[in-house]
């Protein structure tokens, strides 16, 4: 029998979504408990391969506010969404006191198909008063060998004043460095080539190289990579369906972040309410 969707017993601020078999697929945490210095939002960790090989990273030694597969804004008017120092052209990185928070307000929808989840983007743990108001939606779909996370976030700005968004190449002063948005941090090794030329970074118009594929506007973009201690291999694929993005790519502490806009700035017009979709699959290679 084919398995199906379900979810599996998991800890108060988290599902857990597999298979009837008893396979898990994700961990969605919804309710965490990270530092404020982290920009404290849900996460998806462990996210695993279809097989049960561990897929993500969660607070990495040399980013510790990196958590998995989680959907961040660098800076929205001066608040840091993504965690960590905060980088300024006139002093370079510095802890600033700045990172906001994201907080679960409710569940629309709770089935293993389909989380509808809302959630509030506040200045800081005290401020009351929310920056943006989200609607996420996050579809699971069993594929030929393999499965795929649909992932779509809605932005409203509910205040007076529009909103603008940066990452630290458009704030000036560290160009290349346009991360922010949705982002996944990979396990350790993923991409560990050793000789091996079947392992790769691989972009919508053939590129193999991560500074031909970095930053490059594209629909897509793949990983081809083993796992340690399994061996076995694993194609990531990362897919901006309705337009193309300038992907960012890091390959030695493997991630990817889905930009959401360039080197302008992104603005959210106050009232306005903006819609970005991607999706996630894993499959055998």
């Amino acid at each position: 029998m084919t398995p199906a969707l379900k979810f599996l017993e998991s800890a108060p601020g988290a599902l857990r979504v597999g298979l009837t078999n008893g396979a898990v697929l994700w961990r969605y945490v919804y309710a965490p408990d990270t530092p404020a210095d982290e920009s404290p939002r849900p996460y998806a960790h462990p996210v695993y391969s279809i097989d049960g090989d561990i897929l993500t990273n969660w607070r990495p030694n040399d980013h510790r506010w990196h958590h998995g597969l989680s959907f961040t804004l660098t800076s929205v008017n001066g608040v840091n969404f993504w965690g960590g120092p905060s980088h300024r052209a006139e002093d370079s990185y510095q802890w600033r006191q700045d990172q906001g928070i994201q907080r679960h307000v409710d569940w629309v929808e709770r089935t293993p198909e389909r989380l509808v989840e809302r959630l509030s983007w506040h200045r800081s743990a005290a401020a009351p008063e929310a920056m943006l108001q989200e609607t996420r939606t996050m579809t699971t779909r069993l594929i030929a060998e393999g499965w795929s996370l649909e992932w779509q976030s809605r932005l409203h700005n509910p205040g007076e004043t529009d909103l603008t968004c940066h990452h630290y190449h458009s704030l000036g002063g560290l160009a290349g460095s346009h991360y922010t948005g949705l982002q996944f941090r990979g396990a350790r090794g993923l991409l560990d080539e050793h000789g091996d030329d079947q392992i790769q970074v691989r972009g919508e118009d053939g590129a193999t190289a991560v500074e031909d594929v970095h930053g490059r506007p594209a629909h897509w973009v793949e990983w081809h990579a083993q796992v340690d201690g399994s061996l076995r291999r694993t194609t990531l694929r990362f897919e901006s369906p309705d337009r193309a993005i300038p992907w960012f790519l890091r390959r030695e502490n493997p991630l990817v972040a889905f930009p959401p806009h360039g080197v302008a700035p992104w603005l959210i017009p106050a009232g306005a309410t903006v819609e970005l979709n991607h999706r996630l699959t894993f499959s055998r290679a």
